[in-house]
């Protein structure tokens, strides 16, 4: 695995992310009147037929929405002014519905309408290669009885292409059922899609564990608060998608049957899996900071001793030196450094101050105090 800890790659909409200002009327849409267009792609199918196109023009939805067959209309982009005017004539969307889609952020969750019921979810996708993070989207599923319709925030990726190919090559019973299965297979597919992004920061944890452990340093300590930063990102995605789903469950909707009711639990059971592992790796990221301070403490434990072990050798050297430097005139008295008239005074002092160092060395060494000394850099 790449050894990369870049910052969250996070993707926002053009216009960043808007909150209503205080007094304004609901219902108000934070899109410009200038604003491109948004794609629309629409898969219609029944048991025995399938009809697909890439790019339809809103006014045209129309056409698809049969009693006979489920239509896919997937909104890549939040479009313009004009995009949802067309939709919301089209499918007569309260005007809060379209609000909750298009003013990003919103917190995951569950809303009744006479005409559709409308799910707000957030999504996670890894980058490209070697990018780093994870791209986190607003995405919108609105079901009715015969279609559904989903608003991503960025058109340029998602985890749904798995259920396109089952619908393009009939494979399992997804067009054998309704749009509340489609609805559910979504779901299950945005619910999966956090499983590779935790897989990738567990690989994270597991390389930066090594680092902590082995060579601690302030870019260390940088990536394990973007660590902990992007799993607490995570998390808020996840919790209230959790609550929304068991709400979906437990209260139930005419759009939804009971039978995928029952699939629905399994996808609650994901969003469980998905939290225990969140808060799996947020305890571990918080670990990681105390191995990251003891780390850090021992190794400059590690380096005082050593500077203490090389300070207490050459303390006695300095003083020998420093004896021998007093410049006493040994004429005036014999007491007066009489070392500095011997035939061999020079080597003898060398000679001390060498046996000095040796026996402070062994001295140490018996003490132990040059142990681990190898992991000092």
């Amino acid at each position: 695995m790449v050894s990369k800890f870049p910052s969250t790659y996070q993707t926002k909409s053009r216009l960043d992310y808007f909150y209503d200002q205080p007094g304004v009327t609901p219902g108000q849409l934070n899109l410009s009147h200038d604003a491109a267009p948004a794609k629309l792609a629409v898969i219609d199918y029944s048991p025995d037929t399938l009809d697909v196109h890439d790019t339809t023009p809103t006014k045209d939805i129309a056409h698809y929405l049969k009693a006979n067959s489920v239509s896919w209309l997937d909104v890549l982009g939040l479009g313009n002014q004009q995009t949802w005017k067309e939709l919301s004539q089209t499918f007569s969307f309260h005007r809060m519905l379209v609000e909750d889609v298009v003013n990003i952020p919103q917190r995951p969750k569950i809303e009744h309408y006479p005409d559709q019921l409308l799910m707000v979810t957030w999504m996670v996708t890894l980058p490209p290669a070697n990018v780093g993070g994870f791209i986190k989207e607003q995405v919108s599923l609105i079901l009715g009885h015969n279609y559904l319709l989903t608003v991503q925030e960025e058109p340029d990726h998602d985890c749904f292409q798995g259920v396109r190919d089952r619908i393009n090559n009939s494979q399992g019973a997804i067009r054998q059922h309704g749009a509340d299965y489609l609805a559910y297979a979504l779901l299950d597919a945005i619910i999966d899609g956090f499983f590779p992004v935790l897989e990738y920061y567990g690989e994270l944890i597991e390389e930066l564990e090594d680092e902590v452990v082995t060579r601690p340093n302030k870019k260390t300590l940088a990536k394990i608060y973007q660590i902990r930063r992007d799993l607490l990102t995570l998390r808020r995605a996840i919790w209230p998608q959790r609550d929304a789903i068991n709400r979906l469950i437990r209260d139930g909707s005419e759009f939804i049957s009971d039978e995928v009711k029952i699939y629905l639990r399994d996808c609650y059971d994901h969003t469980v899996q998905v939290m225990d592992m969140v808060e799996t790796y947020r305890e571990l990221a918080g670990g990681l900071m105390d191995v990251y301070l003891s780390s850090v403490s021992n190794k400059m434990n590690e380096i005082m001793k050593l500077l203490t072990v090389i300070s207490s050798i050459f303390i006695p050297l300095t003083f020998i030196a420093g004896v021998y430097g007093m410049n006493f005139n040994v004429e005036k008295s014999p007491w007066n450094m009489p070392e500095l008239s011997w035939y061999w005074g020079y080597p003898a002092c060398l000679g001390l101050m060498g046996m000095t160092a040796t026996i402070l060395v062994i001295y140490f060494w018996r003490q132990g105090w040059f142990e681990n000394f190898s992991g000092v850099k």
